[in-house]
């Protein structure tokens, strides 16, 4: 049982290293920003839980959404090639979403490390 948790682990690990390395090594595009997606989130999460600005509820939400992308527990799994952190993709951008309703945009402007332009078509319009 252990080695079957370490098999998993390592598959985790694996498959976090290639996102990571291609979101480095991509030439700029629609590519690059999809690889780089999940680790830009996963900084955000991180940015925002410290911002003193952003409220208690936004927080949780993005707290709990980074929870869910470090848990081993998936809908999808992760070791299927390009779906696997699918799931994962999903509840961070929700969570971003209804983050982006109760903290002001600048906030998550300087919380977000990739491009703007991901971060624009994320959000939507503002109201």
């Amino acid at each position: 049982m252990v080695r079957l948790a370490l098999i998993g682990a390592g598959v985790v690990v694996a498959s976090w290293v290639v996102i990571v390395l291609l979101a480095a090594r991509l030439p700029e595009g629609t590519l690059k920003e999809l690889a780089s997606f999940l680790p830009d989130c996963v900084v955000t999460v991180r940015r925002l839980r410290g911002d003193p600005r952003v409220p208690r509820r936004a927080k949780l939400a993005v707290g709990l959404a980074g929870l869910w992308v470090l848990s081993p527990i998936d809908l999808i799994p992760e070791f299927l090639p390009v779906i696997g952190p699918l799931d994962d993709v999903v509840v961070v951008a929700i969570a971003l979403r209804y983050a982006a309703r109760q903290v002001p945009r600048d906030v998550l402007f300087e919380a977000w490390p990739g491009r703007p332009s991901v971060m624009e078509r994320l959000l939507g319009d503002p109201r």
